[in-house]
């Protein structure tokens, strides 16, 4: 069973922001990132802002410009960040690729991920339905490596070994099948997934030579030092994932606060495309910033 570790000494409180600028920020970052504020601020710790930029055809420097801007009206501050610098920097992920090949490396050279050929479309269509709530369907294994006598190798063209670098294949981690992975979530209370029936074998490198999002956070999360990670709870699945490698890697596992969603008035959680209800729009209708922070829910 993989758990995280106890949590940690305020005095050394760490939090993070880290907005992806792939669209204008809504309500619901609004929440997530003032829980996050509010959190270092009252533990008397540090807040960073990394700029979370990898997803290169849809980020633009309209947006990134944009979720600095509202953050401030918003009221939060930050210490360290892309507008700020700082001892862990650069805080703008595509200019960290160095790091995450390193940990690729890593991953590759003790066998726990492998090279994989499949589309997002040959994926979702083998795993049927999609897990709800979650962004990557449960990975069928066509590529996955076999191990033991009388089981032959996935479909991959190449062994993980013949690669020196990752692009050209996906790159998935191997979860260990039936292990619990269990977590305190300092919100919502205990939680429990099981490697191979609740999330699957997972990317960490894309074919287009763009390190995944699950690897990036956690090798960004370690490097900056973060000792607590306060996102929605879409992403509860994504914290399992990260648990792993955070592990592979001999990574510290920082303590997590996942919020509740917040959800239009058909019951749909808040994304980018909710243009009426980004801080943006609301901004530009007269609203205060003491207006948009009393539309918060509460945690």
């Amino acid at each position: 069973m993989t758990a995280a570790p106890s949590p940690r000494s305020p005095s050394k409180y760490r939090g993070r922001l880290a907005p992806s600028p792939t669209g204008l920020l809504h309500l619901g970052h609004a929440r997530t990132f003032w829980i996050a504020a509010q959190r270092a601020k009252e533990r008397g710790g540090v807040l960073i802002l990394r700029n979370e930029d990898l997803d290169l055809p849809r980020c633009r420097a309209e947006f990134a410009n944009a979720m600095l801007e509202d953050l401030r009206w918003l009221g939060i501050e930050w210490s360290e960040g892309p507008d700020r610098g700082g001892p862990f920097g650069p805080y703008t992920q595509s200019e960290r690729r160095a790091w995450y090949l390193r940990a690729w490396e890593n991953l590759r050279d003790m066998g726990l991920i492998y090279s994989c050929t499949c589309s997002r479309k040959d994926v979702a269509q083998a795993a049927g339905a999609p897990n709800e709530g979650d962004d990557e369907p449960l990975y069928p294994g066509t590529c996955r490596p076999g191990v033991g006598p009388g089981l032959q190798p996935g479909r991959a063209e190449r062994s993980s070994a013949d690669f020196s670098q990752p692009a050209g294949v996906n790159w998935r981690f191997r979860v260990p099948d039936g292990e619990r992975i269990c977590f305190a979530d300092l919100h919502l209370g205990p939680q429990e997934m099981i490697a191979g029936r609740d999330f699957g074998d997972f990317i960490v490198w894309r074919r287009d030579d763009v390190p995944a999002y699950q690897l990036a956070v956690v090798v960004d999360d370690a490097a900056m030092r973060i000792t607590e990670v306060v996102r929605g709870a879409d992403l509860l699945k994504s914290t399992a994932r990260q648990i792993l490698l955070f592990r592979a890697l001999g990574l510290p596992i920082p303590d997590y606060y996942h919020c509740d969603l917040v959800r239009d008035e058909a019951g749909v959680r808040l994304a980018k495309r909710h243009d009426p209800l980004s801080i943006r729009r609301l901004r530009e209708m007269g609203w205060t910033p003491e207006q948009v922070r009393g539309e918060i829910p509460r945690s």
